[in-house]
């Protein structure tokens, strides 16, 4: 019975000191934890010096006025670049004849119109003439425009029940 009882103390024994190991080994772990984040912490904080440095450096060598110049000279550049840029397709344009490029827009330009149910002819006769006053003219433009939009109005909805059926 002395044996079991002797037995049984160190049983306790080792159990509590395992317990004891057990939360030495959390804390353990929890200080390890801080200083990891605490060495991050001055990792970050030196990254954010040297960034400073840089900076510091950058700012002194740029001076404003001097970069406004550059800006300045740089827009004119390429602003007589573009020009020349100009002038070369003009020369060429014309050295290669390609008047029948402004033919083909032209027609283009009519397809469009006649698509959307408009001509030039209809907008140039809606002007007022030299004759008439600008306030007549207006009047009878307003009146044939109420009807120029009944007409499209109509002509759209064709359209859309075309679309429709299909």
């Amino acid at each position: 019975v002395d044996a079991v009882k002797v037995m049984a103390k160190d049983l306790v024994r080792t159990r509590r000191y395992v317990k004891k190991f057990i939360m030495m080994k959390a804390n353990i772990q929890a200080v390890s934890l801080k200083i990891q984040t605490l060495k991050s912490t001055n990792s970050m904080a030196q990254a954010m010096k040297g960034v400073t440095k840089a900076m510091q450096t950058m700012n002194k060598q740029l001076k404003l006025p001097q970069i406004q110049k550059i800006m300045a000279e740089f827009e004119k550049q390429s602003e007589v670049m573009e020009m020349k840029e100009e002038m070369m397709n003009d020369a060429i344009d014309d050295a290669m004849g390609d008047e029948d490029d402004e033919e083909e827009s032209d027609a283009i330009v009519s397809q469009v119109l006649d698509e959307l149910g408009l001509s030039i002819s209809d907008e140039l006769s809606g002007l007022p003439s030299t004759g008439g006053s600008l306030k007549e003219a207006a009047a009878k433009k307003s009146e044939g425009a109420a009807a120029e939009l009944a007409d499209v109005d109509a002509d759209l909805e064709t359209r859309l029940k075309n679309l429709r059926r299909d």
